[in-house]
């Protein structure tokens, strides 16, 4: 049956080359060109936005500075098809056109260029801790799959921040911020040249008490009223607090850059608690430290360019204070007829290396193509993992662990939650960008990798790109995605309730897109993507038989389709606008339902204005709509919400000095994002409730 809504898409389609009869004159039509942002996320190569082989976005450190964003998950909230979610230790959840798990391994993040993926659980991990935004450049977004150019997790999204670079930070600035629950944040960096060396340098802070939001029951809660104890400490506040030291460098020389960076959190809650249980003194923390030496040259030869990179990251998730699964006077389970006095503890720490080199050349000496062609290496490992808990089975004496006893070490035992474990990746990719004719261009690319743990895997992709007009660009884009098991999906052992399977295939996504990108004038730009996706052995933890534990399979099977609509206005020289609405529905075939947490309608809109006497105004809105419970919860679905934010700056002192004053959901929206469901019922019944209001000082200073 043909919807309204597939009406409006058909008739967009149909009509929208009809829309070219718009004249322009040469002056006008080499602007359409000269302003535009360049992506190099799509294939490895500089292209304009509008005719890179893949739907993405740019988001510049100008639109960042406009919104006032304080953390990157601020940036990410304004991409199309993009919703910046939460699971139960608040840690961000990147949902990309209704595609949305737990842990998110189904989106890749880079930071210039290099994973920062996890192996426990394939994603930022638990002491993620957020990211500061002013080290950041630019941050480039694919939406849909790119396993074919980085394979593993390039699944439904890629993210890849890109920092500042000498050229970019050419003084010392600083900058201080203050605000709602005792947050402070500061910075400083600097950069320049010397002789022919150039140098970048940044140092970021950052405190918080956290939030005030609270949460009414929890899984305690449900404990308490089957085994008559009253140990919840709902309602209580969600725990926040944290703090956090980044900082960067970045050398450049003739065609070699090398960076390096760590970044510290220390004292980090654990959100809603482990295990739904709030944990009011829990705390994490993390260490992760990188280091890569590139060497980039476009022009190697007359027809070959060359870029070879080499990079380490090293990350941990330790234990700052003991994390209380359930609190004090707790039994942890309906049959324990003995409470627990101190609570029930589990300290898993969990500490990774990855190591990785490749090589890529790129060549034109062919009329109309410009291959590319790689091959790469990949070696990570969880190199040691610490637990110690109050509950279980005690390695020393082979006989449970009761109530009342101290922290046992369970590491190096069969009884610690997971192994050491390593996994090696050798791939190589080819590329072809062909030129067809001056407005047709087809970009093909096939990636092949072999993994030790689970065998090989074949990715390929196609998009036809055709410059319809010189302000009308048409795209048809395939692609396959894999996504590899994560350590946790695996190997997990020793856990009351989940337990991994190392028979584990790995997921698998076909998508298929149609983009549209049109410019009736140099100030108006509109684009429309279509798209439809298949997400196949989609890894679940099932009931086993014995009804207490759950055991990694896959199980699962999704189907999706929808659209995004963007425009981007510029009014006048003091004035511009964007808007952006996406739309999707998922099936999950099966339990024939809708697809779960991931908003179906999203709208965002931002003015920027510029206003007498040097100040700056940017206010933005943000709507997130139609939220689906799994096919077994019985609440009503999600609500929705709009949140509204502000940022008002001022320079003085010819620019060296600016003021701001940024508030974030500034009518006070009661926003929630969706709780899991569980057995008998949900733990936290009424979802994980977002910051109100917010209001942050804030002060820079260039020399």
């Amino acid at each position: 049956m043909v919807t309204k809504r597939s009406s409006f898409i058909i008739v967009l389609t149909l009509c929208l080359p009809s829309l070219c009869a718009y004249g322009e004159d040469e002056r006008e039509l080499a602007a359409f060109f000269g302003d535009e942002e360049f992506i190099s996320i799509a294939t490895g190569i500089a292209q304009p936005l509008s005719k890179a082989p893949s739907v993405a976005s740019v988001i510049t450190a100008k639109q960042i500075s406009q919104i006032g964003a304080i953390d990157v998950d601020e940036i990410l909230e304004t991409v199309p098809g993009l919703h910046v979610s939460r699971n139960t230790g608040y840690t961000p959840i990147y949902s990309f056109r209704g595609i949305h798990t737990t842990t998110n391994p189904q989106v890749l993040m880079l930071i210039n260029g290099t994973p920062i993926t996890n192996l426990f659980h394939g994603d930022r991990s638990l002491a993620w801790g957020g990211m500061p935004v002013e080290s950041i450049s630019r941050i480039e977004i694919i939406r849909g799959p790119g396993s074919a150019v980085y394979g593993a997790d390039a699944f439904a999204g890629v993210i890849n921040i890109i920092t500042k670079t000498p050229s970019e930070v050419s003084s010392t600035s600083a900058g201080l911020r203050y605000g709602t629950s005792n947050s402070k944040n500061f910075w400083i960096q600097t950069g320049g040249t010397v002789n022919d060396l150039g140098y970048m340098a940044i140092i970021e802070g950052r405190k918080t008490n956290g939030s005030s939001e609270k949460i009414t029951g929890d899984s305690q809660s449900i404990l308490d009223a089957l085994s008559g104890t009253n140990a919840s400490l709902a309602p209580g506040s969600i725990n926040l607090e944290g703090e956090a030291i980044d900082t960067r460098l970045e050398l450049t020389y003739h065609n070699f850059t090398f960076r390096a960076g760590s970044q510290i959190r220390n004292k980090n809650g654990l959100g809603a608690g482990i295990a739904q249980a709030l944990d009011s003194n829990g705390q994490v923390a993390s260490k992760r430290y990188n280091a890569d030496l590139n060497y980039n040259n476009s022009n190697f030869t007359e027809n070959i360019g060359i870029k070879a990179t080499a990079s380490y990251f090293q990350t941990t998730q330790e234990v700052d204070e003991n994390f209380v699964l359930f609190p004090p006077g707790s039994t942890g389970s309906p049959l324990n007829p003995v409470p627990y006095p101190a609570g029930i503890i589990g300290n898993p720490e969990v500490y990774e290396r990855h190591y990785r080199a490749n090589l890529n050349a790129t060549f034109r000496g062919i009329a109309r193509h410009e291959l590319m062609g790689g091959v790469g290496y990949y070696f990570g490992e969880i190199y040691k993992t610490k637990e110690e808990k109050n509950f279980g089975i005690d390695p020393s004496t082979g006989l449970p662990i009761f109530p009342g006893s101290s922290l046992v070490d369970v590491s190096d035992t069969p009884f610690i939650f997971l192994d050491e474990n390593e996994r090696e990746n050798h791939y190589v990719f080819i590329q072809d960008i062909w030129h067809l004719a001056d407005d047709w261009e087809l970009t093909t690319g096939l990636r092949y990798d072999h993994y030790t743990d689970f065998g090989d895997t074949t990715n390929p992709r196609a998009a036809l790109v055709w410059s319809a007009r010189h302000n009308l660009t048409i795209k048809a884009l395939y692609g396959e995605a894999f996504r590899a098991p994560s350590f946790a999906e695996t190997g997990e052992q020793a856990n009351p309730a989940f337990l991994g399977n190392s028979k584990l295939e790995p997921e698998t996504l076909k998508s298929y897109e149609l983009a549209f990108n049109y410019k009736p004038s140099y100030d108006l730009t509109l684009d429309l993507n279509l798209f439809q996706y298949y997400w196949k052995d989609i890894i679940q933890f099932v009931p086993d038989s014995s009804g207490t534990t759950r055991t990694a399979q896959n199980r699962g099977e999704q189907r999706g389709q929808g659209f995004e609509l963007e425009a981007t206005w510029r009014v006048n020289d003091y004035l511009s606008a964007l808007s952006n609405y996406s739309w999707q529905k998922s099936e999950d075939t099966q339990n024939d339902t809708d697809a779960a947490n991931a908003p179906e309608q999203q709208l965002y809109i931002r003015t920027n204005a510029s206003l007498p006497n040097g100040w700056h105004l940017t206010l933005q809105a943000n709507r997130v709509m139609d939220r689906n419970r799994v096919f077994d919860d019985p609440r009503k679905d999600i609500d929705d919400y709009t949140t509204v934010d502000f940022t008002l700056r001022k320079s003085f002192l010819r620019d060296q000095l600016e003021l701001s004053l940024i508030s974030k959901n500034i009518f006070n929206d009661d926003a929630r994002e969706p709780s899991p469901n569980g057995q008998p019922m949900p733990s936290i019944t009424n979802d994980l409730p977002l910051d109100r209001r917010r209001i942050y000082g804030e002060i820079r200073y260039r020399l």
